[in-house]
């Protein structure tokens, strides 16, 4: 995974007012990997409040308010579509999924005062996020069955978070702090940047 793909995903949940956390500033090549290398990122949304419902499996901007915690694995795999058959083949996109990364996750958490548990308490909530899934049926709803019956408690697209970044950012502002939104507000401003539909459909 490139350093981009993850900037997009931080600046993305940063934007939307949540705190990250990254465990690893490395690749993980020729061995599996570790608990703490299946992690991408750590969020967590301080404006969260007690008593909200859970967010939808389609994590968009407007359901981000709902999650309070979240491992985040990315699968930037742009040219790939995450058919039945795809997810059925490829076990490496549910490995942070596994009880014993949740577990870890879990304690890096802080104790939060308003639940009066420790650091570890409260429920952590697993979020996939990939390019796109199939436009057609049964193929879209079944790579959706597929994805909770593993245990993904939501997913997000590439798409979906460029938009929301693209609608954030001011053409008019420089943003050198951050490469990610600096070429986005470059694009921006020579408008090479279209409007494009908040959706998971973009490859059939």
């Amino acid at each position: 995974m490139s350093a981009i793909d993850e900037g997009i995903v931080r600046e993305y949940f940063e934007q939307n007012g949540f705190l990250i956390r990254q465990l690893r500033k490395y690749q993980v090549t020729a061995r599996k990997k570790t608990n703490d290398e299946e992690i991408d990122l750590l969020v967590y949304n301080p404006l969260w409040q007690r008593g909200e419902r859970k967010p939808d499996f389609f994590l968009f901007v407007n359901e981000l308010r709902y999650l309070h915690r979240a491992v985040v694995a990315i699968k930037p795999w742009h040219t790939d579509v995450f058919t039945p058959a795809m997810l059925k083949s490829s076990p490496e996109i549910f490995r942070f999924l596994e009880s014993t990364v949740v577990d870890y996750a879990a304690k890096l958490f802080p104790a939060d005062p308003r639940e009066g548990g420790e650091a570890g308490d409260g429920e952590i909530t697993k979020v996939l996020v990939l390019p796109s899934l199939p436009t057609v049926e049964p193929f879209r709803s079944q790579s959706v069955q597929l994805l909770k019956e593993r245990g993904v408690d939501a997913i997000i697209s590439f798409r979906a978070m460029l938009q929301d970044l693209i609608e954030r950012i001011d053409a008019n502002r420089s943003y050198r702090k951050s490469d990610t939104l600096q070429v986005i507000r470059i694009l921006k401003h020579y408008d090479l940047l279209k409007e494009a539909q908040l959706d998971l459909n973009v490859k059939r």
